[in-house]
């Protein structure tokens, strides 16, 4: 996690500078809320190219299967060259929670020390860990629609931290005294409300990933400083900015900006020590070829993984 972060802030740096490109991602809608995504990027200072192939499918939680499957694909972008393929799943996880901890990093502040996680699936862990890495916190809590869940994710990520971990019975309860929130769910429609959100707190918002989708109620997006990780897929997919936008609760400018743009000091940040700050990520083509290419070259140096001939 510790590498991941530092690689994810490295490339939004990049994608902000014009360094690594990108396309919108192409979402082949499948049965029920299933769909099929491609994801292509290349990163000019790497010198490589390719593309996540992920399957999402959010109801694999109930039969123990993630909801996120694929393979990244990398590419040297000299030759053509395939140098890997990669688990989409296992990058997938790491890099989402590593973005919402680069963007705590600039946007929370920094006594922050009270921690509520929404959800209790992959991302959820991973987000846990990853605000242990960039914030000093005492105290975390974590909710889930299915009560035992809860319990069980905080009674085993206690042991793992050795941390205070417990279950919130509701989503206000969890969020009350919260000074980052991070919303992981599966739900299409608001879980969390500005009312029960105090001043000051930041939150990573990562679970609803589609237009018509949402984790957050218009009050909250409304009154907060919105940052995406990328403008471009925030006006085409991001549906906790959309809808609110088409209320006409929010301005089309409400996002401030981008989080590479924080990192180049070209987006300003946290205004004031009361301001509810958010983070809106969509995940990237760019982060997922930058953890891969991270990965390659860690498996060559260390002479891991398995060679393939086509």
């Amino acid at each position: 996690m510790e590498s991941c972060i530092k690689v994810m802030e490295t490339v939004l740096a990049e994608l902000s500078e014009g360094e690594a490109v990108q396309s919108l991602r192409q979402v082949l809608p499948l049965e029920e809320r299933n769909v099929l995504g491609f994801m292509p990027g290349y990163l000019r200072r790497g010198g490589v190219a390719g593309a996540k192939l992920i399957s999402v499918f959010p109801g694999n939680h109930g039969i123990g299967l993630p909801s996120h499957q694929g393979v990244v694909a990398l590419f040297d972008a000299a030759t053509g060259v395939p140098l890997a393929m990669v688990d989409g799943q296992a990058i997938t996880a790491i890099r989402t929670a590593a973005v919402s901890a680069a963007a705590t990093k600039l946007l929370a502040r920094e006594e922050a020390e009270s921690l509520a996680v929404l959800g209790t699936g992959e991302q959820a862990r991973c987000h846990l860990e990853a605000m242990l890495q960039v914030r000093g916190i005492r105290r975390a809590q974590v909710w889930s629609r299915t009560p035992g869940k809860a319990q069980a994710f905080a009674s085993a990520m206690s042991r793992r931290w050795n941390a205070e971990i417990t279950a919130a019975p509701s989503v206000q309860d969890a969020v009350k005294d919260a000074d980052i929130i991070c919303t992981a769910t599966a739900s299409a429609e608001p879980v969390l409300h500005g009312a029960w959100v105090k001043p000051g707190a930041h939150i990573n918002a990562i679970g609803a990933c589609r237009a018509h989708e949402r984790e957050l109620d218009t009050a909250l997006v409304a009154g907060a400083r919105l940052y995406v990780d990328r403008l471009e897929s925030a006006v085409h997919e991001a549906g906790d900015y959309l809808i609110p936008l088409s209320e006409g609760a929010i301005p089309a400018d409400h996002i401030i900006g981008e989080i590479g743009g924080l990192l180049t000091g070209d987006v300003p940040g946290r205004g004031s020590h009361h301001e509810i700050t958010l983070f809106k990520g969509l995940g990237l083509a760019v982060e997922d070829l930058a953890a891969a290419f991270y990965i390659y070259k860690q498996a060559v140096a260390l002479h891991k993984g398995v060679e393939i001939a086509f």
